[in-house]
């Protein structure tokens, strides 16, 4: 059995995507390639976004810190710090609107 610490690495991914060029910084909690669960902590800096890509698959957002907006074609969502937002099956977009830490969850079929 193994604990991380969540609040641990936003602290750490927040003070990185501050200072890097992209506003940004990821880390995967746990899964990869040879997993059908993968999590993983995407941090942006206030006004920083990821541009619009594909959807993963089966995927969740839980906002850890800060206040982002998920945007799907012409609909979009606000969420903050508590709330869980499903990912559209759809190309979409994420925007930090301050500082933000979010939990990305996807499960792999």
């Amino acid at each position: 059995m193994n604990a991380i610490s969540i609040t641990a690495l936003l602290g750490e991914h927040l003070a990185v995507a501050r200072t890097a060029s992209s506003g940004r910084s990821a880390h995967t909690v746990y899964g990869g390639s040879e997993h059908s669960l993968r999590q993983t902590l995407i941090v942006l800096a206030a006004g920083r976004r990821l541009d619009e890509h594909e959807n993963p698959g089966q995927a969740t957002l839980q906002v850890l810190h800060g206040r982002v907006r998920l945007e799907a074609g012409s609909t979009s969502c606000e969420a903050t710090a508590g709330d869980i937002l499903i990912i559209p099956d759809s190309r979409h977009a994420l925007e930090a609107l301050e500082d933000a830490g979010v939990l990305l969850t996807v499960a792999k079929g």
